[in-house]
């Protein structure tokens, strides 16, 4: 049932005469508007506002609110869902009617409570269906939440500027639900999902998009409550996911509402799971996404305590691969899922060579093998489970000799070598004792350079006789076109050099890394976070 609440306190529009306290009619044979007190001291009920038997309306019960609930937090709820339109708070029975601009923001947001309970000042409240299918309050008795209404909406702006993937509207910093999360320092991957168990310490998270801008990893999170999103800020902001590593930094987006097209590992709407997973984008399994999760666990302490959301003593890929490059330890953990399945290959183009060379720039490559049956799928075995995670994390949804390849992890522990005698026309290679493992030496600058598919590319062991032109030239020849390049200032070994896009900078990295330039240096390519 809606509850406890005044006759008097709400008037509506049923389709259907209805005889108001004091004998007044409200109706469409009515020409007098219906009075509202918000004062709740009638004891009397609302016939049939069972949750059970009330059919969708954008006007929607709220029950058990705390005492000193405001009126602002009522109306955040609401607002990631949509447009509100009216409210009528009962505090004396701690409830509130919330109206939506439509029914159908009202079912989304009824769906999504109904899975994940909100909580307001640390209190569960519950929201149902009324059968009332529209609020109408006497302003004059109901100034403040009106005041308050018209100050919220006000603030609400056309069009966000994030095209194709957020927002409906805007609103001034410091009182939106959506955070902007940049992850600084990435030595390791950072998933929605890993994001979505961090920032729900703090509230419902309604939705988030991932996307990569100028080169830095970043996310856009709704809450939805803003004073959620204001707790996981002060909270969040300058901790480390990981030791040493992916920091978030976090400020208030100028949206209010993220517009989410699809549910896979760049971007979920926890509201809408029958979104589809999007051309070119594919989702990730749910059992690989749960592997991943375990893989990379947090630490599940108070956000009070310093380094929180360092994984100090408990087992973690990322972490112990960081703490062994940093601390210099001898062998890492190959613990986890060490072979990836990738799929969508260009089958007439690649080779175990081309594999080997991307996936080598986010791990040790042991073993590839492209498969007999189906040669547009390969399985690629990588030193430990962690840098399997990464290589997964960076390349899956990357263009490789123009076809948008899929990495997921394998089922398998290892990738078999054929029979003795067998020719398997050259499909499966093993690189274990390959001297072009760029994480072999435990402490490597490697470590700390590595970065998602870019167009900048950073070059390095570079002879003083080549020349810039030479080696726009040898990059151009790779079939993609040099926009830019800048040696470094202080040492002509290394350089940066910007192709048009990611996918020519994966080919010329593919075709160049460990290109002889002459004088015994072969030519070190990698991806770069700069920019020219």
């Amino acid at each position: 049932m809606d509850g406890v609440v005044s006759d008097v306190a709400v008037g509506v529009k049923r389709g259907s005469d209805e005889l108001l306290p004091g004998g007044v009619l409200n109706g469409p044979n009515s020409n007098m508007s219906s009075i509202v007190t918000a004062n709740g001291n009638d004891s009397k009920k609302f016939k049939g506002d069972d949750k059970m038997d009330a059919a969708p309306s954008r006007v929607l019960h709220i029950r058990k609110l705390p005492s000193e609930v405001t009126e602002t937090e009522v109306i955040a709820l609401g607002l990631p869902f949509g447009k509100v339109t009216n409210i009528l708070m009962l505090k004396g029975k701690n409830q509130a009617f919330l109206e939506l601009g439509s029914e159908e923001s009202a079912i989304t947001m009824v769906n999504y409570y109904s899975t994940m309970t909100p909580n307001l000042r640390n209190q569960p409240v519950y929201i149902q269906y009324s059968n009332h299918k529209e609020l109408k309050t006497d302003i004059t008795l109901n100034q403040r939440a009106q005041a308050v209404l018209q100050v919220v909406t006000s603030v609400h702006t056309s069009n966000s500027s994030l095209t194709g993937t957020a927002g409906d509207n805007s609103v001034s910093s410091g009182q939106s639900p959506v955070l902007r999360i940049i992850i600084d320092n990435m030595y390791y991957p950072v998933t929605l999902d890993v994001l979505h168990q961090i920032f729900s310490k703090f509230g419902a998270v309604l939705k988030i998009i991932t996307f990569t801008k100028n080169n830095q990893f970043q996310a856009l999170l709704q809450y939805g409550d803003p004073v959620n999103a204001q707790q996981a800020k002060l909270a969040l902001d300058g901790q480390n996911i990981y030791n040493a590593c992916c920091t978030l930094r976090i400020d208030f987006s100028k949206l209010v509402n993220l517009n989410v097209k699809y549910n896979n590992d760049k971007s979920r709407d926890y509201t809408r799971p029958d979104l589809p997973s999007g051309d070119g984008q594919p989702s990730l399994d749910p059992s690989i996404a749960a592997a991943f999760a375990k893989e990379t666990s947090l630490l599940g302490l108070p956000v009070t305590v310093p380094g929180a959301l360092s994984p100090m003593g408990i087992p973690n890929a990322a972490a112990a691969a960081h703490a062994a490059g940093r601390a210099g330890m001898g062998g890492m953990s190959s613990g986890g899922y060490t072979v990836l399945l990738v799929s969508n290959l260009n089958e007439e183009m690649v080779s175990p060579q081309s594999l080997f060379t991307l996936f080598g720039v986010y791990g040790d490559v042991q073993r590839v093998k492209i498969l007999y049956n189906k040669k547009d799928s390969a399985l690629i075995q990588m030193a430990d489970g962690n840098q399997s995670q990464l290589a997964m994390s960076h390349l899956n949804g990357q263009k490789m000799y123009g076809k948008i390849i899929r990495v997921t992890l394998s089922k398998h522990q290892t990738v078999q070598l054929p029979r003795e005698g067998l020719d398997d026309q050259g499909l499966t290679k093993d690189f274990g004792n390959s001297p072009l493992h760029r994480f072999k030496k435990p402490g490597s600058k490697n470590f700390l350079n590595i970065f998602p598919p870019s167009p900048t590319l950073h070059l390095s062991n570079i002879p003083t006789t080549v020349s810039e032109d030479d080696l726009r030239t040898l990059f151009t020849n790779t079939g993609g076109t040099v926009k830019a390049f800048k040696f470094f200032q202080r040492d002509h070994k290394m350089a940066l050099l910007q192709m048009s896009t990611a996918e020519e900078a994966i080919q010329a990295l593919i075709d160049l890394h460990n290109y002889n330039l002459g004088e015994n240096h072969h030519l070190r390519v990698s991806f770069s976070k700069s920019t020219i």
